[in-house]
């Protein structure tokens, strides 16, 4: 796991006291449920997570900077929480 993940890491499970992978967040960033849920692992990789540090893991992993940018796109707009990534 590259330092990019691990610094993501950290950061989304630090606050829950858990131990989600970088292959399950990844799986998460792009799923249109976690906005719907309320995903916290998500919602803090999008609110706490630097933007340049985002985009590095986003490609690391090979996920779609358009899907997960979708996805950030429905937590701003159930939210009223503006998220860098997202438009």
């Amino acid at each position: 796991m590259g330092s990019v993940a691990t610094q993501v890491l950290t950061t989304v499970n630090a606050p829950y006291g858990t131990n989600v992978s970088a292959h399950e967040l990844a799986t998460l960033l792009i799923d249109p449920e976690s906005a719907t849920s309320f995903n916290a692992f998500v919602f803090s990789f999008f609110s706490e997570v630097p933007p340049d540090i985002q985009k590095e893991f986003l490609k690391e992993m090979g996920v779609s900077a358009l899907a997960a940018k979708e996805v950030a796109d429905q937590f701003s707009r159930l939210s009223g929480f503006a998220l860098p990534i997202a438009t």
